[in-house]
């Protein structure tokens, strides 16, 4: 054998060893089977959403039964700085249990 066909013969065997060794680093899987969120991540989501429900509640009434006269009770600060204080508050919680890292 010549020096050509030496070369040529370990070349590939060269290659399938580097790519060998590249397959037999531990590849990043997903979990499967397990969930997106921990438990403290669904539990501040229900937290967020109680917010949210709680903002709307403050909203409702403040009208009038006759609807020629007028009630003032619509601008009260609950319905008009509370309630929507509280819908906020309760947006920012839902993003940031939605963010959150999950503990491992």
């Amino acid at each position: 054998m010549d020096k050509s066909t030496k070369q040529a013969q370990t070349k590939p065997q060269s290659a399938i060893a580097k790519h060998s060794q590249r397959d037999e680093q531990p590849m990043k899987t997903a979990n499967v089977g397990e969930f997106a969120f921990g438990k403290e991540n669904y539990r501040l989501m229900l937290i967020g959403l109680a917010f949210i429900a709680v903002g709307f509640l403050l909203m409702i009434g403040g009208g009038s039964s006759d609807p020629t006269k007028f009630n003032p009770e619509i601008f009260s600060f609950q319905r008009i700085t509370l309630a929507p204080i509280l819908i906020l508050a309760g947006y920012v919680i839902e993003v940031f249990a939605i963010m959150k890292k999950p503990k491992d």
